[in-house]
């Protein structure tokens, strides 16, 4: 979004010095001018800013149409690889596994410290335990092209929050793996979703989509009712319970998109892997 082109300029110095080569590096400009950008790197300037998902399917279509690229990697742009190691991990990660979809890095800020909303499971504590998962983060990951070609790229509606889920119950549903890589490093500033204005309302909104478009019939209601208890126990702010409230009746009655649950063989299999899709 153009406020951070120091850490941007960072950013690719550490793709840069990485020890396997990226074939294909693409910045994108999401409603803002681009700084200059370092030689082979592909910038692209949006209008307007189409948000998180918008953003990055303009990346995935950019890097499709040049047709040599087989792993997409998505990096925040004030994240760090500290590690030169980084891409060849994820090459090999990837030659290893034909079925892997998702790889998801280990976030952690400079002092080694990982949040915990950044380890993709429950009842958790250890960043450093890998494997397979039903979720992964949004600021650093690997997606395999020819998984986004078979499910689809993420959901532009969803703007911001929850466009990851989305996507991993897609690609769950389809039979791929996802995998946290704990190896895979993206030093990232320690931050919370909360700072955006926005997190309230479009994550209630986007909860909502996500249950009617994702889950099946009689999930949808215990899903949600779920999140609300949480909400209320996890939202002391009256000012952010109404801003959530809002997004929920906003989600409710605004149309979600096509629907098209996951198969109750994904729901078991996501149980079986520690995390049911009611959580």
């Amino acid at each position: 979004m153009g406020s951070r082109p120091v850490e941007l300029r960072a950013l690719l110095a550490s793709v840069a010095a990485q020890d396997e080569r990226a074939v294909r590096i693409v910045v994108v400009g999401n409603g803002t001018p681009l700084p200059a950008l370092p030689e082979g790197v592909t910038g692209v300037e949006l209008p307007e800013n189409l948000g998180v998902s918008g953003g990055r399917n303009v990346a995935w279509r950019q890097l499709r149409a040049f047709g040599d690229v087989d792993v997409l990697v998505d990096l925040d742009d004030d994240g760090l690889l500290v590690d030169t190691s980084v891409l060849g991990r994820i090459a090999d990660l990837y030659t290893a596994e034909p079925g892997l979809g998702i790889a998801s890095f280990r976030i952690a800020d400079e002092h080694g410290e990982t949040q915990r909303r950044h380890i993709p499971r429950l009842r958790s504590q250890d960043p450093m335990r890998g494997g397979p998962v039903t979720a992964f983060l949004g600021g650093g990951h690997a997606l395999s092209m020819r998984m986004l070609e078979q499910i689809g790229g993420w959901p532009e509606e969803f703007f911001f929050t929850h466009e990851e889920t989305d996507l991993a119950w897609r690609a769950l549903d389809a039979d791929w793996q996802i995998r946290y890589e704990p190896g895979l490093l993206l030093q990232h500033p320690k931050t919370s979703p909360a700072r955006h204005e926005v997190y309230y309302r479009m994550t209630a909104r986007n909860r909502v989509w996500l249950a009617r478009r994702r889950l099946p019939a009689p999930l949808v209601t215990v899903y949600l009712g779920a999140w609300v208890l949480l909400t209320l126990v996890r939202t002391p702010s009256a000012a952010g319970l109404r801003a959530w409230a809002g997004g929920f009746v906003e989600g409710v009655r605004r149309p979600c998109g096509v629907r098209s649950p996951m198969r109750w063989a994904t729901v078991w299999r996501m149980c079986r892997l520690g995390r049911p899709p009611v959580i």
